[in-house]
This record gives C-alpha cells, structure tokens and sequence, in this order.
C-alpha cells in the first residue's frame, strides 16, 4: 500500500479514535439530554461516519485501476464522506446557538432560512454522480475536485462565519471557559480546512475537527464545575452564568424559587442535621415534574426552576403542583416529616433583571406578613425593597448617611437619668429613614453588619470622650451586639482597640445582648463576657422573655441588668396572667442579684407598677422617645 494511504488510513482512525473518546465519555457521563449535548453527540458520530467513509475510500484507492469492487468502495467512501460532512458546518452552528442561549423556538423561519445552504449543498452533492460537479474520476480512476466542491467550502466558511458572529453577539452571555473552547474550536476548524483546500492529500481537516471537538467537551460539555454531585442538578455557580446567558440574550423565562420554610424541623425530629438528605429527596421529586438541567439548587432548602420560553399559566400550574406535594410528609430516614414551603414565581426580564435579582430572591427569608403558599407579581415587590435597602446599606457607609440616636434610661424611684441606649439609623435620600428591624438582618447578610457595629461603637466612645455623659451623671450608654460579630475570633481585641484609641472608661460602655443570641451559642459568648468584662465592660441581657432559653445558663453569664421586654409590661396592664408573668419574672431576676430595666414604659400608670416591684430602671416614650445626638444634649440640659 503506497505511503499516501498509509498516511491517510492513520490521520482518519486517529481523528475516529478522539471523536469515538469524546462520544463514549459523554454516554458514560449520561449527559445527552440537553439541547446542546443531542447537537455535540449528533456533531461527534457525524465525524466518525465521515472517517469510516474516508478509511474504506483510502483503503480501496490502491486498488481501484484493477479491481471494480475497489473503485466501487472508494467512489462510495467520498461520495458518504461529502453527504454527511455538507452537515457538519451547519450542526455546529445551531450548537454555538444554543450555547450562546439562541431563542431557537422563537425564531423558526429565521434559522430555517439559514439552513437554505446546508440544503442546497446536499443536493448537490446527492445530484454529483449524475452532474460530476462537486467531484469526478478519470478513466484511470484519478480524484480530481470540480468547481462545486469551491461553493461547498465557500457554504461551510458562511456557516462558520455566521457562528464567530454570533459568538462575538454573545460574548457577553458567555463565561470565559466558553468562550475559550469555541474559539479553540474556530481556529482549529479554520486551520485544518484551509491546510486541505491548498494541500488535499494531507487530509487535516478530520483531524482538526476531531481536536476542536475535543476542546469543547473539556470546556463546555463537562459540567463538573456546574453540578452538585448529590443532587444531580446545577448548583449556585451555574445559575449566576445561565441566569445572565439568559439575560444577554434577551430570553423569556419564568423563575420558580421553591424555598422549604420549616427546616428547622428535621433536627428537632430526627436528632441530626439532615437538611443534605432532604435537598435530596426534594431535587429528585423536581425532576420529576422538569427535566434536570433546568433546576438549580442555590443553597440548603432552596431551589430555582427555569420555565424557558413559558407563560405565567404553566409557571402557576407548576407552583400549583409543587406546594400540593409539600401539603404531604416527606419520609427521610425513618422519619415522617411534614415541611412547608413557599413558591414563588417571577418572570425575567420582566420583574427579574439581573443576576442580583435572581439570588435576591433566592437568598430572601420570606417576610412573615406574606402568608401565601405562592407568591406571584405584587406579592414580591418586597424583593425590590430589598434590593433598594441593600444598595442604600453599601452607600450609607461611605456617604455617611448612618446616624446614632439615643433613647434615654432612667431610675425608676427618683426619675433621674441613669444612661442611655445607641440605635442606629439609616437616612437615604431614595427610601427615607429606615429602622434596624429593616436593614439589620440585610446587613448582616451581604456581611457589612461588622463595619456598622464599629461605626456605633466609634461614635458611642467619641461621644463619651467628648465628657457630655459623665457631666450630666450618666452610668453608661448601651450598645448593642449582633450575633455575627460577637461570634468572630477577633471580636475581643477589636473592641478593645477601639475603646483604647479613645482613652475613655470602659465602665461607660454597657454591651446589649438579646435572649436569643445568649441561647445560640453558650459556650463562645461566656468566653466573650469573661473577657470583655475583666477589661471593665458591662452586659446587659435585651429582651428577656421574648426567648425559649436555658435561663440557668444565661444568668450564669453575669449580666448586669436584664431588660424585661415591653411586650411583658403590655400584656401585665391588660390581664391577670400577664401581671403574674411580669411579677414573676421581676422576683426571679432579683433572686439572681441582677438589675432590673424594663422597656416600653408609656403612661405613669405603668410607671407606678414597675415602681411597686422594685424595678431599677425604665425606658421608653413616657420619658423620651429615640432621639439625635443633637436632640439628646438638648434634653440633658432641659433635664439639668
């Protein structure tokens, strides 16, 4: 067999041995149930056609001046060869579509049009045996291309065109590992065609075809990166890079966010954390309803659903369906589970407008007041509140539009002041004011909690620098805590800094911890008291009685007041029952040699009650509603 062939026969079986790896690869990683994944496989068993075709016409070229049979079989590999390949070209491009998020259903006649070439070029290549136009064999069985064959290379030039322009329509759309492994697959496409249109007997373009392919796979069809390996469906990352495919692409979608509500409930009732294995069982229930590639699990409990090209009906039946399963116990383990959960429905880009907007609403605790199962239109307007807060938090940092105001405290028997409690405040010149039960838990969130906390205890130590407090015979001023911070390794040390820095006492600083966060963590907050208060800091216990708490481990904490919360005040005015809780809690925390505050004090009336049970210190409107630094230095002199 002459060198030529040799050389041909080990270019196609190396070009089939990629393609053949690439297509057993893909069906062992189950991965052909995308739109994509169908059009790569089609694409890879199409180039092995192509090189069987070529190896037989290769292998029977030697033979084919003698031997009928031989010149039969190669006539027959190059004319499979051109049949198959014509499509090669035009299948890649509606890959690079669908790839770049293309709305392929949306525009049909457009890309039916585009497929005029492809069409035209099979022709005439099925027409070839008759017309001799794309290619022809002498009498001694010589291949020799006739000027078709320059049309067909011109019609898969215009298909690669139109794809490196789409690609470039796109870029945008696409991360960078995608966009890497399509222009790997162009220059090697544009190469291997130009190398056998001057130089035919080298036969690169199988070959180049073939490594292009390759470089996709390991880009783009291998989505290790993009799955949660327990689940089987996408994970956060991949919904950030689809949601904004979709979004340059200007596709029509509906999000589902399925949030479970009630998780709290699978340690109570099986004595572990088992929220892996419920997202589990939850995933494989959606993708009974979807197929998989179109569901996203963005953290525990948590899900997203992509509804392409849908309309709010189907998007409501959906939702409809997925709240009647969860009115049913889910069994994990050997436990029967009833969850909750809300749905909500949002259509892009209609309400949903950028990546942020989809992990707002995926990352937003539901608001209490919002009571329905499923949440559609007006009932999310709170997601763009949210994001309005969020972005007034950012730029309140640095343009100071935080503000610390004071609500006084006062001994009970005399009416003497006695210290003062720091709220902050957030004035933006979009929302207005807005109150720490709005921005706190945002705050804390999107992880800027720490910088407003050091901005409250900045201007708290500044203010008691300035000797305004200690003139007017103030104890302390109250600051108050988050649970993200005292819980930080470091937290001990920074303060310590920061009150150094200002040379004040550190007795005129009075930490505020609510009930719930002293349940939270007994073990790293007692670590935190101890040391803060062998540097002079006092603590305070913030609303007692609105926790389900250990009380015996949180008095063991050494407070130096704890705050009765108002709502025991209200309900001890309105009842018998509520007298008896607040005058039961006011004997137990004396018993614990504990001062006593308590909150909401309105009217003299109530005023008078506290005083009969030997309360220490009170706070609220009856005295002096929260209040500007400005405004509090005013009342001090007043008050003088």
């Amino acid at each position: 067999m002459p060198f030529t062939s040799q050389f041909k026969i080990v270019m196609y079986a190396a070009s089939m041995l990629i393609c053949g790896t690439g297509l057993l690869f893909t069906l062992l990683n189950r991965r052909t149930d995308k739109t994509q994944n169908k059009i790569y496989v089609s694409t890879l068993i199409m180039l092995i056609l192509n090189c069987i075709s070529e190896i037989v016409a290769a292998v029977a070229q030697p033979y084919s001046t003698t031997s009928p049979a031989a010149a039969f079989l190669e006539n027959a590999g190059n004319y499979t060869y051109f049949l198959i390949h014509i499509m090669v070209s035009p299948v890649f491009f509606f890959y690079v579509l669908v790839v770049c998020g293309a709305n392929i259903k949306g525009k049909k006649k457009r890309y039916i049009l585009c497929a005029v070439p492809c069409i035209l070029g099979e022709l005439t290549v099925a027409l070839n045996p008759v017309t001799k136009w794309v290619y022809y064999y002498d009498n001694n069985m010589l291949y020799h291309r006739n000027w078709a064959l320059m049309l067909l290379y011109a019609g898969a030039g215009l298909y690669i065109v139109m794809a490196v322009f789409m690609l470039m329509f796109s870029w945008r759309a696409l991360n960078p590992k995608r966009r890497i492994a399509l222009i790997y697959f162009f220059a090697l496409v544009i190469g291997g065609l130009c190398v056998q249109f001057y130089f035919f007997d080298l036969r690169t373009e199988l070959m180049g075809e073939a490594l292009a392919l390759l470089g996709v796979m390991i880009s783009i069809e291998i989505e290790d990166d993009r799955i949660d390996a327990d689940m089987g469906i996408y994970n956060r990352r991949a919904l950030s890079a689809d949601m904004n495919t979709y979004l340059v692409s200007d596709r029509s979608l509906y999000l589902l966010c399925v949030k479970i509500t009630n998780t709290e409930i699978i340690k109570r009732a099986t004595g572990s954390d088992s929220t892996d294995a419920l997202s589990r069982l939850v995933a494989e229930y959606l993708r009974t309803l979807v197929p998989r590639y179109y569901i996203y699990s963005s953290s525990p409990g948590t899900f997203i659903i992509t509804l392409l090209d849908e309309n709010e009906q189907k998007a409501v039946w959906l939702a409809n369906t997925i709240i009647t399963r969860f009115e049913e116990p889910w069994d994990i383990g050997d436990n029967v589970i009833p969850l909750k959960a809300t749905v909500m429905a949002a259509s892009v880009p209609d309400r949903i407008k950028s990546v942020s907007d989809a992990l707002y609403m995926a990352d937003s605790p539901v608001p209490k007041k919002l009571e329905k199962n499923i949440l559609t239109d007006s009932d999310l307007d709170y997601l763009l509140r949210r994001a309005a807060v969020e972005s007034a938090i950012s730029k309140g940092l640095d343009a100071e539009n935080f503000e610390v105001f004071y609500q006084p405290t006062y001994h009970v028997g005399t009416r003497r002041l006695h210290g003062a409690e720091a709220l902050i405040r957030l004035h933006d010149p979009d929302l207005g004011n807005l109150f720490p039960d709005e921005f706190i838990p945002i705050a804390e969130q999107i992880g800027l909690i720490d910088e407003i906390d050091a901005y409250v205890l900045r201007q708290v130590c500044e203010f008691i620098k300035s000797g305004i407090p200690a003139r007017y015979g103030m104890d302390c001023i109250n600051v108050n805590l988050s649970v993200l911070e005292f819980m930080q390794p470091a937290f001990v040390d920074r303060i310590v800094a920061t009150v150094t820095e200002f040379g004040i006492d550190t007795k005129m600083i009075n930490f505020e911890i609510t009930e719930t966060i002293a349940a939270s963590d007994y073990i790293t907050l007692s670590r935190v008291v101890r040391a803060l208060k062998k540097q002079g800091f006092r603590f305070s216990m913030d609303d007692y009685g609105t926790g389900y708490s250990n009380m015996q481990s949180i008095f063991r904490l050494d407070f130096d007041i704890v705050k009765i919360d108002k709502s025991i005040l209200w309900s001890a005015e309105k009842g018998q029952m509520g007298r008896i809780i607040l005058d039961s809690s006011v004997r137990m925390i004396r018993q614990m040699k504990r001062k006593i505050l308590v909150e909401g004090v309105e009217t003299e009336q109530q005023l008078k009650m506290i005083r009969n049970l030997g309360v220490d210190f009170a706070q609220g409107y009856l005295f002096s509603r929260p209040i500007s630094k400005t405004d509090f230095i005013t009342l001090l002199e007043k008050e003088l």
